[in-house]
């Protein structure tokens, strides 16, 4: 028996036939999918929670755009994990090119987020309140009763009562069962709230990302009685966005006039900084009168479209070395760094004039005083009684090598250690060997500045403010719905419906509800409410 190929396929032996292929997605369908995810709120808030994840390390570990001197340190005490950190942009975060692709992908989504829920809610700013339901008492939140007062009148009440407290108001008639009603929403606030929430997060992504292309930040030390000119070879270190051009820096100017320092001396907060301040004079461009301003913490000096922060502050001892002639070699104050809260510092000398080249590392120490072990240790940040302790190594530095040198690192490779000598102000060391001296006749003070133009941060500013009103109109807004109909009652009368939705849990509408049918004349005391 021959069996047909409909019945065959349709037989319990062959199964039920099999559903035909979907068609393929092709390359518009998939990127309609994609961006669809993108612009998903889980997207978004899975983009958010990641975006906090990569700004950890800018938090953690030292960042180039705002201490360079502390990334140094850092590389030099981490020789093995530093290197790998550094290629992966674990220094400088927010210029890495994985930070700016989930910046990048977070500003996406959220645009894909926003602008539809714009849309749908203009839409519903401009819509009535909707229609009153047919059955009312099925409502979470209800009351009914009978009222001698003719309808009319009582929907006339209910419409006044509602727009004197700014609801929304529509009067209509049901074409089902003949009823009157009039409808009243409130709470509109509520969505343009969040919508103006997270318009000013975009607003302040933008801003971050105008800084970030067209600003610029750099670092530079200026010792008492030395200057600064804002140009590219002044600065320590320097970082400038895409579209930055570094000559066309703005050319103002400063000199550290003096720079004061005071610090607890009491028990309880020994050490803190009570006063820092830089006093500088400063001219806004090169043929403008110059004029005096201090600069503190939190109180930088604006000029010319840029800030300069004092950032931070240390000693620069002055040290006068000689040959073993007895000719001057070297005459200068050197930057020592703070190494811990009572400014124990390192800094390097460099004598490569000297016959043979001298290098020295050296110890600075505010309040000097001796560890069990001999090492000096300072038990105070400030100079109550200075000290250095000086290394002193003769040979090649390697300056002729060609590649370039950190100036507070010695490569003592091919040297050769001929001493070691603490010296105090006005004291000399005459160096083993015939190698020359060394004499220490004080020290200066230095102030670390941050110089930053941020073309974003007025932007940035403003979509904060915005934000946070957004946000608490949408913590405090409530957004509900109240219905009034009447129907003429069986026995004589007006029967009279109030009812109410909340379109959040936290909306009191047994009170707007219980108020109403009160104001239309009921004597119910509390509401039942349905399951």
């Amino acid at each position: 028996m021959t069996v047909p190929m409909d019945a065959a396929a349709t037989s319990p032996e062959a199964g039920l036939p099999d559903e035909p292929p979907l068609p393929p997605l092709g390359s518009i369908g998939l990127l309609r999918w994609m961006w669809r995810q993108l612009t998903s709120m889980r997207t978004a808030l899975v983009l958010l929670f990641l975006l906090a994840i990569a700004s950890i390390p800018g938090s953690v570990l030292p960042q180039r755009g705002t201490n360079p001197l502390r990334v140094d340190q850092w590389l030099e005490r981490n020789p093995g994990i530093g290197p790998i950190l550094d290629r992966a942009g674990f220094f400088d975060v927010y210029a890495s090119p994985w930070f700016a692709a989930v910046y990048l992908l977070l500003f996406i989504s959220l645009i894909g987020c926003v602008l539809p829920r714009i849309r749908q809610h203009a839409k519903a700013m401009m819509a009535p309140p909707p229609p009153a339901p047919r059955r009312l008492t099925r409502l979470p939140v209800s009351r009914e009763f009978t009222s001698p007062a003719d309808g009319e009148v009582l929907l006339a009440s209910a419409h006044e009562y509602l727009r004197g407290r700014h609801w929304r108001v529509r009067r209509g008639e049901s074409s089902v069962d003949g009823s009157t009603w009039v409808a009243a929403e409130k709470g509109y606030l509520r969505e343009t709230g969040n919508l103006v929430f997270h318009v000013a997060l975009l607003l302040v992504l933008l801003a971050v990302g105008v800084g970030g292309v067209l600003g610029w930040k750099g670092n530079v030390i200026v010792r008492e009685g030395n200057g600064f000119s804002n140009t590219l070879t002044q600065y320590d270190a320097w970082g400038g966005g895409r579209f930055v051009n570094p000559n066309d820096l703005a050319p103002f100017s400063f000199t550290l006039d003096t720079f004061t320092v005071d610090f607890e001396r009491s028990d309880a907060q020994r050490g803190a900084p009570r006063l820092f301040e830089a006093d500088v004079t400063y001219r806004s461009a090169p043929d403008v009168a110059p004029a005096t301003r201090t600069i503190e913490v939190n109180e930088p000096l604006d000029v010319a479209g840029a800030k300069v922060f004092l950032v931070g502050h240390g000693y620069a001892p002055h040290f006068i070395v000689r040959d073993s002639t007895g000719a001057v070699v070297f005459d200068d104050a050197v930057v020592f760094l703070p190494q811990d809260g009572n400014f124990t510092s390192t800094g390097v000398i460099k004598v490569p004039d000297a016959s043979p080249s001298l290098g020295f590392n050296g110890l600075f120490l505010p309040t000097a005083a001796r560890a069990g072990s001999g090492m000096g240790i300072s038990t105070f940040p400030a100079p109550d009684n200075p000290e250095v302790l000086l290394a002193a190594f003769r040979g090649d530095m390697g300056l002729d090598s060609g590649v370039p040198q950190s100036v507070y690192t010695l490569d003592t490779s091919k040297m050769v250690k001929i001493g070691l000598e603490p010296l105090v102000p006005g004291g000399t060391w005459t160096l083993p060997n015939n190698s020359g001296s060394i004499e220490f006749t004080g020290y200066e003070r230095w102030a670390s500045f941050q110089i930053a133009h941020d073309p974003g941060k007025e932007l940035a500013l403003l979509s904060a403010l915005a934000a946070i009103v957004g946000l608490m109109l949408s913590l405090f807004v409530r957004r509900r719905r109240l219905w009034v109909k009447v129907v003429p009652a069986a026995g004589g009368g007006t029967l009279v419906q109030v009812a109410g939705l909340a379109k959040t849990d936290s909306a009191d509408l047994p009170a707007d509800v219980l108020a109403l049918a009160t104001a239309l004349g009921d004597d119910v005391d509390e509401l039942r409410s349905a399951p």
